[in-house]
């Protein structure tokens, strides 16, 4: 299959038509990262004095200076310096998934145009860390996919109604997995489908390190002062969310942020590590990628879900063999929050949901009596 990458680029833009170097911004990210421009310049794989002028350059544009120079200290970033860095993270967070959807979404429609193309497999997922890393050993397993990121509820939609082969969706566990298997309830069938084991994971609030705000509950996100930022409706995390506001009586409007929206963990994570707001909610993965504070409240199962019928498709045993890898399985356990625990394991739906099984018979005799 003909792999489409799409990959972000931003600039600035002076109205005399000058324009900041992207290259500016990639020097400046190293440095951050590494604590020298030296070190920045190995990273990047450009000069000293090369990556000297391009930062001069940039200075020039802003009129104010982007690198801080300590002799004996290495280099460190000024608040305008940080900021750039800041954007091109906010800017990847938030685009990356969508753009990896988009190019896998061309790169099926191009092989529908190549008579000799191979069957592609179909995914439509809630987004996540297990499933990028999923997609990655398809790709390096070279079996053709088609990875769309949508809402754990639009996955399971797009599965009934025949338009993928294999949806991702989770659910947390506890007290919310019967009313969240209900929600998904309107595109389950028991009787023709399974789901397939992949991890389970964490959630919780994303809060600035050391957490300077003292935010340690949901309750916390409503005090004065509290900047929140919160996952688009639709979303399997904003569902969980809600469930909790709910639960624990707290009013949403009572949240400043609340209808504030990201479309990915990372781009929530992004804009927390920013400064713009005080906490997120969502896995933990990205908040540790951006250096963030996580408070644990919710661990949940993700899914996939497919027609039983699809389990004997090559295509769909050869994902299997995946799941069931241990260097698969090794990758998954490598994502902080995450545990491939069943992974690569054929359930039936009352198999994985204890809401979905029959009563016993004693209790549906004492119910029908109750009648």
């Amino acid at each position: 299959m003909h792999e489409v990458h799409i990959r972000p680029q931003w600039t600035i833009r002076q109205p005399d038509g000058a324009a900041l170097a992207p290259r500016v911004i990639e020097l400046l990210v190293q440095v951050l990262e590494h604590g020298s421009l030296s070190s920045a310049c190995t990273a990047s794989g450009v000069s000293y004095r090369h990556a000297w002028e391009l930062i001069r350059q940039g200075e020039a544009m802003f009129g104010q200076p982007l690198v801080a120079m300590r002799r004996g200290k290495g280099s460190s970033l000024t608040p305008l310096g940080e900021k750039l860095v800041w954007a091109d993270r906010r800017i990847t967070a938030r685009l990356s998934p969508l753009l990896d959807s988009l190019a896998s979404e061309l790169g099926a429609e191009i092989e529908k145009l190549i008579p000799t193309a191979p069957t592609l497999l179909r995914i439509h997922a809630s987004h996540g860390f297990a499933i990028e890393a999923l997609h990655g050993f398809l790709a390096a397993a070279q079996v053709p996919g088609d990875l769309r990121y949508c809402g754990s509820e639009e996955a399971v939609a797009s599965l009934h109604h025949g338009s993928c082969d294999v949806a991702g969706f989770h659910v947390p566990l506890g007290v919310f997995e019967a009313e969240a298997v209900a929600h998904y309830g309107p595109w389950l069938n028991a009787d023709t489908q399974k789901v397939i084991g992949m991890a389970t994971r964490h959630q919780g609030l994303m809060v600035a390190p050391g957490n300077p705000k003292k935010i340690y509950t949901l309750a916390d996100l409503a005090r004065p002062g509290v900047r929140f930022i919160n996952r688009q409706a639709g979303s399997g995390t904003r569902y969980l969310f809600d469930l909790q506001l709910r639960e624990q009586g707290i009013a949403p409007e009572a949240i400043k942020g609340y209808e504030q929206c990201e479309f990915t963990h990372a781009a929530v994570a992004a804009f927390v590590a920013s400064g713009m707001a005080d906490a997120g909610y969502g896995v933990e993965t990205p908040a540790r990628q951006f250096k963030l504070d996580f408070i644990s409240n919710q661990v949940e199962r993700y899914f996939l879900l497919c027609e039983e019928r699809s389990l004997a498709a090559p295509i769909v045993r050869r994902m299997l063999d995946i799941l069931q890898s241990e260097a698969y399985q090794d990758a998954v356990n490598r994502l902080p929050g995450y545990q491939a625990v069943n992974c690569g394991r054929v359930l039936s739906l009352p198999e994985a949901f204890e809401s979905l099984r029959p009563a016993p018979a004693g209790k549906r005799r004492t119910a029908a009596r109750s009648k």
